[in-house]
């Protein structure tokens, strides 16, 4: 693949792109590709920046053409660095960030490169939002097509339980509606499958009325451990749809607000939402705060400094490796391996996590969306996070350990969100859906791109 603008690819977009082509050689090129994960180091031939929904499908029909890989890029965060390649198109989103919010009716109109932080800035204005990231520079589109698990699960649903209507660009470079009673199936796809039946151009979400929240933060020594995880656990058992929390197996930050003797140690924390009156959260919370922690900065805030306060670990740049899976009960044999494993994990940026399900998720039919955890007690989530590129095979042998010891203890299946080999082959990304659910999309694939033309995502390969 040459690296010159001298390219056919480049030429074929400078004759009939209305967007802006960025190629190798251009100034912008070093920052246009790069990508949240800095372990992800691609070199595109091409980077299609889109203005408009004619420049996607434009995008779309010379690339197809053209015979090169695309991807597909809205907030860049994919941990796999699945919205980037080397020698192909990268179709850029990332200017189209406009939202249109509908207080009356409680919906909002999102295009493709808006990230959480866009939408929960429009929504909280009218004291409204959707279920979101935990991270709020995460993009809307990447999250919600892999399921999309945040604070309000518990109450309202996934991202994807709370997609209404999506205009997509298919791989022929038609523009679809899709909803519930136009093109259903697609709906269903879009709920969980990914970016595999194309590029949507435009998504509409239900809003729901969230101003303040209880939130935040408290912190335990890793030695109180086995105490705090069988504590939290019992008590998530009982909790109300409202609160919807995680425990995180991590390293005391140097805040502020933690003791000088707990920084820098392993620590145990608990942080989460409770999206409801807030009095009747700091008594659910009770039990928790009961356990006497080291550092406590649960409180009263608005929705949106929720969605923003983890951002300062999650920085662009930094190496990152993911891999997870779903569990029925947070039971003393994972309890057991996180603690032994966290205590030794070899960065202090890197977490374990277990995330709280159940409560609206739980409550959807299986095969209503191509979501697998539906049944989960909790996903959990092995971050390996680093900075130095010389220590690569650490980290992520670390890690899979890890979730190799993790495995038998499994119910089956896992968040493709938290998928984080770039090439899973055909094996892994079944065992992420199930053979039910796989089996569904790969026939839907075969009926909206059967070429494969968007394979840059866990991909489901057309059935035969």
């Amino acid at each position: 693949m040459s690296s010159t603008k001298t390219h056919p690819i480049v030429q074929s977009f400078a004759l009939a792109f209305d967007g802006k082509v960025i190629a190798p050689g251009d100034p912008e090129y070093g920052s246009a590709r790069a990508v949240w994960n800095g372990s992800i180091d691609a070199y595109p031939a091409l980077i299609a920046q889109c203005r408009t929904n004619e420049d996607i499908v434009t995008a779309v029909n010379l690339t197809r053409a053209a015979g090169i890989p695309l991807a597909v890029r809205g907030g860049g965060h994919s941990v796999a660095g699945l919205s980037t390649c080397n020698g192909g198109v990268v179709v850029d989103l990332s200017l189209m960030r406009e939202v249109e919010v509908d207080p009356e009716h409680r919906t909002a109109s999102v295009q493709p490169g808006a990230t959480w932080a866009d939408l929960d800035g429009a929504t909280s204005v009218h004291g409204l939002a959707t279920t979101g990231g935990l991270i709020s520079t995460t993009g809307v589109a990447g999250l919600t097509l892999g399921g999309g698990i945040g604070w309000l699960q518990r109450k309202h649903g996934l991202s994807c339980d709370n997609l209404i209507v999506a205009e997509l660009v298919t791989a022929d470079g038609d523009i679809v509606r899709v909803t519930e009673s136009e093109q259903p199936d697609l709906l269903w796809g879009l709920r969980g499958g990914g970016g595999n039946f194309g590029i949507v151009s435009r998504f509409e979400f239900s809003l729901h009325p969230i101003s303040t929240v209880l939130g935040g933060l408290m912190l335990f020594p890793i030695e109180r451990g086995g105490e705090i995880l069988t504590t939290f656990r019992d008590w998530a058992a009982g909790a109300p749809d409202e609160a919807s929390m995680l425990v995180s197996i991590m390293t005391a930050p140097p805040e502020p607000f933690v003791p000088q003797g707990l920084v820098g140690q392993k620590a145990i924390g608990s942080i989460g939402c409770w999206c409801g009156d807030v009095d009747a959260g700091q008594a659910a919370i009770g039990p928790l705060r009961g356990l006497g922690p080291s550092a406590d900065v649960f409180g009263p805030m608005p929705y949106v400094g929720l969605q923003g306060m983890l951002d300062g670990g999650a920085g662009p740049g930094q190496r990152n490796y993911f891999k997870g899976g779903f569990l029925h009960d947070l039971d003393d044999a994972a309890i057991e391996i996180a603690l032994a494993h966290g205590a030794r994990m070899p960065s202090p940026m890197s977490q374990i996590h277990f995330h709280q399900m159940g409560g609206a998720v739980g409550r959807v039919p299986f095969a209503s969306t191509a979501f697998s955890g539906r049944h989960a007690g909790y996903t959990y989530n092995v971050i390996s996070t680093w900075t130095d590129a010389s220590e690569d095979v650490l980290h992520i042998q670390a890690n899979r350990e890890l979730a190799a010891t993790f495995a038998p203890l499994s119910s089956g299946g896992a968040y493709v969100n938290f998928v984080g080999d770039a090439h899973a082959d055909g094996n892994q990304v079944r065992s992420v859906y199930g053979d039910e659910l796989y089996d569904r999309l790969a026939r839907l694939k075969r009926a909206y791109d059967y070429s494969n033309l968007f394979s840059r995502n866990q991909n489901i390969k057309p059935a035969r």
